[in-house]
């Protein structure tokens, strides 16, 4: 009987703790036994299985500051986390994000291999194939084909020292002995995966999926709550605001487009809301998935200047609401997009951002129809079925 576990960040929050879940309940239907081992919070899942306390968390990011040494920090979480997996004895061990401060890879890795257990790695980002950076788009950075070192981000990662070479090489030598079959959500992911040190590895697409239950069209008063009858809303929707996703193209946009545009912003904050316009809308949280759905829901375009990207969840979600999208020709965005729902422009260029927006609004050639047809692809029951039987070809 097949056995399978997976190891993440969180289990049940945020996107891959809801996909390690959504992999979980599928994989116990099938009378599949499986786990969840996880660092961060807290879970009611039944299934997940905590095996890093808080403070260790902590601990592991300071010493990570301190010695330039991330992802080979955390040591005794990691063993604990060795005892769960010898207790469990899957066939199968499906990793996806190990850059929380979370896994010591000279522990877990050799572990892994030493056991000849099965691994599928989900790339969330590109971290396993850098020395420390999970993405390298804004920096312009190529060093990881080769190897890395004078490493331009540095001092996100470390306070002192530039560990980012020997970090390369050491991820290097422990992945390329492991059984891995790499997954990516996106094809330019898997792209960037063949240009690394993983070219020859089992790679494979397994585009992300949302729940197209609870991202649907919804009646919704939105636009009457806040006075927008009358006006085209431009949305944007994130969790770590900044130039990484775009905030300045989107306080350009709202000094340069016409009044009957509004630009509403999901997912700010205080020290966000600082940095605005007070043309934009600025909405720091929402109660659930549903509301958020309203919110796409009433929106005329979902705006997304992302500049660094795998395969943008706010994409899916707001076809699958029926609203077209416009975003910066970055990483994967692109590959959730057809010209019947929405509009790639090069990345940067806020003009032209502007000017699709503008066209998307005011030209009746993108409907709603065409966006909710898009949106049939993303079913996540369809990327979980995925996963179910790539872990049973690896028992096989």
């Amino acid at each position: 009987m097949l056995k399978a576990v997976q190891i993440n960040i969180t289990c049940d929050k945020g996107s891959t703790g809801k996909i390690c879940r959504s992999i979980s309940k599928k994989l116990t239907e099938r009378s599949i036994e499986n786990h969840i081992l996880y660092s961060h919070g807290a879970s009611d899942y039944p299934l997940g299985i905590k095996y890093q306390k808080d403070h260790e968390v902590k601990l592991g990011a300071l010493s990570s500051r301190l010695s330039g040494g991330y992802g080979t920090e955390s040591k005794a979480a990691t063993r604990r986390l060795v005892k769960y997996l010898e207790q469990l004895d899957p066939d199968v061990v499906h990793l996806h994000n190990l850059h929380g401060h979370n896994a010591d890879l000279q522990i877990l890795l050799p572990y892994l291999a030493n056991k000849n257990k099965k691994v599928i790695w989900t790339f969330h980002d590109c971290w396993a194939f850098t020395g420390y950076c999970p993405h390298y788009s804004m920096v312009n950075c190529s060093k990881w084909q080769s190897g890395c070192g004078n490493c331009p981000q540095r001092k996100s990662y470390s306070w002192i020292f530039d560990r980012s070479e020997k970090l390369f090489k050491k991820k290097k030598n422990l992945i390329t002995e492991l059984d891995l079959t790499v997954i990516t959500p996106s094809l330019w992911l898997s792209n960037e995966v063949k240009k690394s040190f993983l070219s020859k590895a089992d790679i494979r697409v397994i585009n992300n999926g949302i729940d197209l239950d609870i991202f649907k069209p919804y009646p919704s008063n939105f636009r009457k709550q806040y006075g927008l009858e009358d006006k085209y809303i431009v949305l944007g929707v994130a969790f770590d605001w900044g130039a990484r996703k775009g905030l300045d193209v989107f306080i350009e946009m709202a000094r340069k487009l016409p009044e009957k545009y509004t630009v509403v912003l999901v997912g700010t904050n205080d020290t966000v809301d600082s940095s605005l316009p007070k043309n934009i809308i600025s909405i720091h949280r929402t109660a659930d998935q549903i509301e958020l759905a309203k919110i796409y829901g009433a929106a005329d375009v979902l705006a997304n200047p992302t500049r660094e990207e795998n395969y943008p969840t706010v994409n899916m979600e707001a076809l699958a609401c029926g609203t077209p999208v416009v975003t910066f020709d970055t990483g994967g965005s692109p590959e959730t997009l057809d010209e019947a729902c929405g509009i790639v422009v090069p990345k940067n260029d806020s003009d032209k951002m502007i000017s699709a927006v503008m066209s998307v609004c005011e030209d009746d050639r993108i409907s709603k129809a065409n966006c909710l047809k898009r949106a049939e692809g993303f079913s996540e029951e369809k990327m979980i079925e995925e996963y179910v039987r790539l872990y049973e070809e690896k028992k096989n």
